[in-house]
């Protein structure tokens, strides 16, 4: 058989005697790495997965894409990708806006883009018209005034003044609080030399009021009241102290302002610091309304409770702003105050007398103040003399209660009569130098049982009790706030 190669040379049998290049080599004459060389070329490693499943040489190119699949996890530099938020798509007037102004196929049916440039036809206008109706919204600041606040937002003097007067007539301005939003609607103007007429203005003047006010088709503004119902229930919260019992309170839903009230209150009757535990509870009752809109406000507190187990402490403020407990009884502690504005002479204690010329007690201090100066009580009490006693000169004595009197003495004029009924902070008398004096002072003295203590250490306690008709208005408050459930439902 005759086969015919490349180099056009026919040559006989199956294969062909003429070699060209380098002599063959056997591999009797190979070394062990090139032996190794050529057995690593001979392998295929990486066939196809899709063929002979299951076989050596499958088995071989999954092993292989296995080591480069871990290889390029271990060689990953660690980028995390950036997550790109999709705009929200727009809808309304913001729609509107983007489409008058974009440019889309006209095959999807889009009309845009045909009116992106003036023509002959359009004509200029002299000026921009302005819109038919103009919707406003100002808040009522810290002093501000109704009728300035609508002028400001536009509307004139006239239907500012007009507005006002009808909102007078339903609740008194000063009672709008500040930051109250007001809406409201301007309307046409004939010109723009004058100001726009007021179609529209709604607020809420009160808790329980809205008013609006609208045009009617005679020109005139009249005013609508909507009374919105209003639940008044106190709310009660209780809980128990725990480690903290302002922080226990105020998680429990009491305001800040309310805590305080609450801890100032109790603490005239026990030691938050030592007396009060983790296992007490407490409960408070406060004023709260609310409205049928859904809004709640929360007013003073009214009833202040601390159940220890052994001892239940109750107080309910009364009309006068004082704390009673629900028995009726209102206990006050505290210092007394300085009866005059001056400073302090002489004080309590053994003394040289000025006059006499020997050592003796004083029984009181001597403040130093100008003549005339006002003499105030230094607590509630009646007055039980008025009038010349000896060396004090013009002296008044007060009689408090408890076996507690003090005396004023050395009082240029005197203010009060025997029998009245002075308050703490009521003026008595005035500055003078009556008496054994060596010049305009006062001479104040307080006793305990009849004995003469240091006025500006001593500490009193004075106990009231509510009797006859207040005493009963007291005790059905009290039944009325104790029937409330914890919540105020």
């Amino acid at each position: 058989m005759f086969l015919r190669n490349d180099l056009g040379l026919e040559t006989a049998g199956g294969t062909s005697a003429l070699r060209f290049g380098r002599a063959p080599v056997f591999a009797a004459e190979l070394g062990w790495q090139d032996k190794l060389r050529a057995r690593a070329a001979a392998i295929d490693w990486t066939p196809d997965l899709g063929s002979q499943i299951g076989s050596r040489d499958w088995w071989r190119g999954l092993a292989t894409c296995l080591g480069l699949m871990a290889a390029a996890w271990s060689l990953n530099p660690g980028i995390v990708p950036i997550d790109a938020g999709a705009a929200p798509p727009l809808a309304g007037k913001d729609y509107d806006e983007v489409r008058a102004q974009g440019i889309a196929p006209l095959a999807w049916g889009a009309d845009t883009g045909r009116r992106m440039a003036a023509n002959d036809l359009v004509a200029p206008l002299a000026e921009t018209p302005e819109r038919p109706q103009v919707d406003l919204t100002a808040t009522l600041g810290e002093g501000d005034d109704l009728t300035a606040l609508l002028q400001r937002a536009g509307v004139g003097r006239e239907d500012a003044a007009r507005a006002a007067a009808l909102v007078a007539d339903a609740v008194p301005l000063a009672d709008i609080r500040p930051g109250t939003r007001i809406d409201m609607t301007l309307g046409r103007r004939p010109s723009r030399t004058v100001a726009r007429p007021l179609e529209q203005l709604a607020f809420r003047a009160r808790f329980d009021l809205n008013l609006s006010l609208r045009r009617t088709a005679g020109g005139s503004l009249n005013l609508a009241r909507q009374v919105i119902a209003v639940d008044r229930t106190p709310l009660r919260i209780q809980g128990l102290v725990g480690s903290s019992l302002y922080r226990s309170a105020r998680a429990a839903g009491v305001p800040a302002k309310a805590v305080e009230q609450y801890i100032k209150a109790i603490a005239s009757r026990v030691s938050i610091g030592s007396d009060v535990g983790a296992a007490d509870s407490f409960d408070i009752i406060l004023e709260h309304a609310r409205a049928a809109t859904g809004e709640t406000q929360t007013g003073a507190l009214l009833f202040a409770g601390l159940d220890q187990g052994r001892r239940r402490v109750q107080l309910v403020k009364w009309t006068d702003g004082a704390w009673w407990d629900a028995s009726g009884k209102s206990e006050r502690q505290g210092f007394m105050g300085m009866p005059v504005n001056g400073r302090i002479s002489s004080g309590f204690g053994l003394r040289l007398h000025p006059l006499l010329r020997f050592m003796r007690m004083h029984k009181g201090l001597d403040i130093a103040a100008p003549w005339g100066s006002p003499i105030y009580a230094a607590i509630d009490g009646v007055v039980q003399f008025a009038g010349r006693s000896s060396g004090y000169g013009n002296f008044v004595k007060l009689a408090h209660g408890g076996g507690i009197a003090s005396g004023y003495g050395h009082m240029s004029r005197i203010a009060v009569r025997p029998g009245q009924r002075v308050a703490r902070g009521q003026v008595i008398g005035f500055v003078g130098s009556t008496g054994m004096s060596t010049g305009p002072h006062l001479h104040w003295e307080v006793w305990k049982n009849g004995a003469a203590v240091n006025p500006r250490s001593f500490s009193f306690a004075s106990v009231s009790a509510l009797s006859g008709e207040d005493l009963r208005a007291f005790k059905a408050k009290v039944a009325g706030l104790l029937g409330i459930r914890p919540g105020g439902r």
